[in-house]
């Protein structure tokens, strides 16, 4: 598969509705309360008969103060008990999620999120680790990915090399955009030197890969000002770019009531941010994965796309396809075993459960045969940018021609639009469609069909 793109304005205006991101499928709208605990239980145990590796996920909620633009299931708190209370309950969590999980199942994947993961005092990521290292098998190759999120304003010397200790190889750190006028109207100030201190010391520790985070259509923004950001990213050159479109949904996020509807671009003006950043990421050596990620030629990242071995996850995207993913914390979502669950997202209702040795597990779904095809599907279109027919209907049993008829019919539009290219053997995603991946992976989405209209998701674009 290529690693060019397209820019077609026109193209991206007519396509630019809204639909899933396709971390899952089916997507978290049709997790159900009749998938609890003791079907989370059963879903264990079938994993634990297949086998293979692990991959785990702790959700860190905690933040000193907000971001207004966040959109994150987070915490806003400086009383270091409630921090306390929760650590607690996640060390209890960790304690029964590792009980469910056979002995020899290596953690190869880790990652703390949030919220501020690095919010956590040293002792209580130290007491973390060390449960995680208890009731699970830590894998301590080179070959592991245990990564932190990380908010730069929040780490120095000290924490970094803890980290390293712990095990920690890879990072992300929250950079959105340098324009200071930009960082005051989303409440997030932090100096572009401050941001290459934390670089530079991950990588004289020993970090294998480094994220960068950054947002275009935030309050402010200019082209200018973003060109000016770009050039210091591209100068620091972290190993991985996540570039995401900012979601401005004031109704449904109380932080982004903070920010002034004077203050955001038009829709032309954000449409060249990202244009911009496409022509200047690529131009210095950056490969375009796919949903809003890019990364150095020889980061896992573009070498398992290259060698088919890209997935997709609650994470994004994933260089190890078949672990079995376990999410512990508040409103954590795990994968495992052909099921989705999520805890819920009251931090009462957590830790009173793990007090009484519950999960909190609040919903999910156990997928159908159905669900099973199609998301082999929509992950193919998502991770490569191609899905030949053949392996398919190997692993499902099915004629691909006759039992996608009508989504092949609806395909027809968007190969007439140059996106797709589409014959006997399978789907190739064109230059001009590698940025409207969603829209393409739609069709096949028989929910999208259902009852559900793609109006509760983010815009596409």
């Amino acid at each position: 598969m290529g690693s060019s793109l397209s820019f077609d304005l026109d193209l991206i205006r007519r396509y630019s509705g809204s639909g899933p991101r396709y971390t899952s499928y089916p997507t978290a709208p049709h997790f159900a309360a009749e998938f609890g605990e003791a079907a989370y239980r059963e879903r264990a145990g079938a994993s634990n008969a297949v086998g293979g590796p692990l991959s785990l996920y702790l959700h860190l909620p905690f933040c000193s103060s907000p971001c207004f633009y966040c959109a994150c299931t987070r915490v806003i708190t400086r009383q270091p008990q409630v921090i306390d209370r929760y650590v607690t309950a996640l060390r209890r969590e960790i304690a029964l999620q590792g009980g469910l999980y056979d002995e020899g199942r290596r953690v190869s994947q880790l990652a703390w999120g949030g919220g501020t993961p690095t919010y956590l005092t040293p002792a209580q990521m130290t007491a973390l680790m060390t449960d995680l290292d208890t009731h699970f098998e830590l894998d301590s190759s080179d070959g592991r990915e245990f990564t932190m999120e990380i908010d730069p304003r929040t780490v120095d010397t000290d924490s970094i090399g803890l980290m390293a200790e712990l095990g920690f190889n890879r990072a992300s750190l929250g950079v959105q955009d340098f324009d200071i006028d930009v960082q005051r109207a989303v409440n997030r100030i932090q100096s572009k030197d401050q941001v290459a201190r934390v670089l530079d010391e991950l990588r004289r520790v020993g970090f294998q890969s480094v994220n960068f985070d950054l947002i275009y259509g935030l309050p402010r923004q200019s082209v200018t000002g973003f060109n000016a950001t770009l050039s210091e990213v591209i100068l620091r050159r972290p190993d991985r770019i996540a570039l995401y479109s900012y979601a401005h949904m004031p109704q449904l996020f109380s932080a982004q009531r903070q920010i002034h509807d004077e203050d955001m671009p038009s829709a032309e003006t954000k449409l060249a941010l990202m244009a911009l950043a496409i022509e200047r990421l690529t131009t210095a050596g950056y490969v375009y994965i796919g949903m809003d990620h890019f990364a150095l030629p020889d980061d896992e990242l573009a070498v398992a796309q290259r060698e088919g071995r890209l997935y997709r996850n609650f994470q994004g995207y994933s260089t190890h396809r078949g672990c079995d993913l376990v999410g512990m914390g508040m409103s954590a979502i795990s994968s495992v075993a052909d099921s989705y669950s999520q805890h819920g997202k009251s931090i009462p209702d957590y830790q009173q459960a793990l007090a009484e040795d519950r999960l909190p597990v609040q919903r999910g779904v156990q997928l159908s045969d159905d669900d099973r095809l199609r998301r082999d599907v929509i992950q193919g279109l998502m991770c490569h940018s191609r899905l030949d027919f053949a392996p398919i209907e190997a692993r499902h049993g099915i004629v691909f021609n006759e039992h996608f008829a009508d989504e092949l019919e609806s395909l027809r539009t968007l190969a007439d639009d140059a996106l797709i290219r589409v014959d006997g053997e399978g789907i190739d995603i064109l230059d001009r469609g590698r940025l409207l991946l969603r829209p393409i992976a739609m069709v096949f989405d028989a929910y999208l069909k259902q009852r559900e209209t793609p109006a509760r998701f983010s815009r596409v674009i």
